[in-house]
């Protein structure tokens, strides 16, 4: 427990330096250091979402910042999403779900570089 807490907070720090999502560091911190499948580390990762986002939703509600439409409709929406992905997670070997994962941060990473290519210095 202590050491995906550790992973957590170290992935949300450099995240949030980079201006990225945390998942990107924290799943594959849960597969290198605490051993976890792959499929295990992103639903851990999709777990801790909740209350980060609850928190959130709260604080920018506070602020003004809150459409809460938009924010009920993007919930409702991921409930059948999480359900699909969890349905296509069982029938995919585990090697297919570590590439398609490599593949995401890849694309993630080629933006980060064209963000940066275009921002001035």
């Amino acid at each position: 427990m202590i050491g995906a807490l550790v992973i957590g907070v170290a992935a949300g720090v450099v995240a949030g330096l980079l201006g990225i999502g945390g998942g990107a560091l924290f799943v594959p911190g849960l597969v290198i250091f605490l051993g976890l499948s792959q499929v295990d580390a992103e639903a851990t990762s999709l777990l801790a979402i909740i209350p980060v986002a609850l928190l959130g939703a709260w604080r920018q509600h506070g602020y003004g910042n809150l459409r809460l439409r938009e924010g009920l409709l993007l919930g409702g929406l991921a409930i059948p999403g999480a359900l699909a992905g969890v349905a296509l997670v069982n029938v995919l070997p585990e090697r297919a779900v570590e590439v398609a994962f490599a593949c995401l941060m890849l694309l993630v990473a080629a933006q980060l570089a064209r963000r940066a290519m275009r921002e001035p210095a």
